[in-house]
């Protein structure tokens, strides 16, 4: 037993750098299998071809857009310069009155305003300055941990590439595994789990695209530039469960700084039903995948997410749903064990 528990331990310790990319690249392809099956019948069964195709769209799903936000952001870095330096000598107007009616942040937001406006630019300057900081030392941070970004994406390519070439084989090993350690009822809850991961990674995207569609309609509509842009900007800080908060708020705010509060309040009325979409339409594509309740979906993808981070997204459903069945296998099969017996059929009788 103790040796055993030494390998564990041991093999655990070897494998951790690991772990993470192994838990993304079993994510990726336990979503994308069925896809990868149908690429391989389009290539004639050929297989390589299939993987290189899956590898390289991969790349291009994840590299792409953070390359164009990060052009786009490096476009736009003399006009970002600008806007803080004019800060320095921006007046503030007086609030709007409509901003006092707002329910129950109204007053306390206008006395803020005018105070900003009352101080001056350079009131407006130090009221910014600590929150600018702050983002400056959080991009720094961000910056220093990109080469680890950057490998661990790598492992994780490599690892979806072995996996897709050898999916037959993993799976057997785990449905053999469990069907050692449970019997009937391990293997079905390994078959749940991948339907758990599939529903997640079905629910994610397709929000994520919905949400980053409207929020790109909104945009262009109200005539913010590089509407597009801004779109797939959206689309990634959604499928990192960030949401496109940091795109439309902003948007919102400029219109205002603009003189366009017409424009500006269209947006903010566009924006709150588009941040809200994925409290509705998320957990309802998972649910149609994994037939398992609402607010066990809900709790695992939120509180996986508090607790283990983006990855959380897959580990927390999957982990709740393998628990509740099991549960309530386990508590059906002690029902039927205990049930009371009914009164004794004609039959018996006539024996008795």
């Amino acid at each position: 037993m103790l040796l055993i528990a030494g390998l564990i331990v041991a093999t655990f310790w070897v494998l951790r750098p690991f772990l993470l990319a192994t838990l993304w690249a079993t994510t990726i392809v336990v979503s994308t299998w069925p896809l990868m099956l149908r690429t391989q019948a389009r290539l004639r069964g050929r297989r390589s071809l299939a993987i290189a195709v899956m590898v390289v769209g991969l790349l291009l799903a994840v590299v792409a857009p953070i390359l164009l936000a990060v052009g786009t952001v490096s476009r736009r870095a003399d006009l970002i310069s600008h806007w803080v330096d004019a800060l320095s000598h921006a007046a503030v107007p007086a609030p709007p009155s409509w901003v006092e009616s707002l329910p129950l942040v109204g007053s306390s937001l206008a006395d803020k305003w005018r105070d900003i406006a009352a101080g001056g630019p350079g009131q407006l300057q130090a009221y910014v300055k600590p929150y600018a900081q702050q983002a400056g030392t959080w991009l720094l941070r961000q910056i220093g941990t990109a080469a680890a970004v950057l490998v661990q994406l790598l492992l994780t390519l490599i690892i979806s590439a072995i996996l897709y070439a050898q999916g037959e084989m993993a799976a057997q090993r785990v449905l053999s595994f469990a069907r050692r350690l449970a019997g009937a009822r391990g293997e079905s809850s390994v078959h749940l789990a991948a339907m758990a991961i599939r529903s997640v990674a079905l629910g994610i995207i397709l929000t994520a695209l919905a949400q980053s569609f409207l929020t790109a309609i909104g945009l262009a509509i109200v005539g913010i530039p590089n509407a597009a842009a801004l779109g797939v900007l959206a689309f990634v800080l959604c499928v990192a469960q960030v949401g496109p908060a940091l795109v439309l708020v902003p948007a919102v705010i400029w219109l205002y700084w603009s003189g366009a509060a017409g424009w500006a309040t269209a947006l903010l009325v566009w924006s709150i039903p588009v941040l809200a979409l994925d409290n509705i339409m998320r957990p309802i594509l998972i649910r149609r995948g994994a037939d398992l309740p609402l607010l066990l979906i809900f709790v695992g993808v939120i509180g996986g997410l508090l607790a283990f981070g983006v990855i959380g997204l897959f580990i927390g459903p999957v982990v709740l749903a393998v628990t509740y069945t099991l549960e309530a296998a386990w508590a059906q099969e002690d029902a039927s064990r205990h049930k009371p017996a009914g009164p004794p059929s004609e039959g018996e009788k006539v024996r008795e």
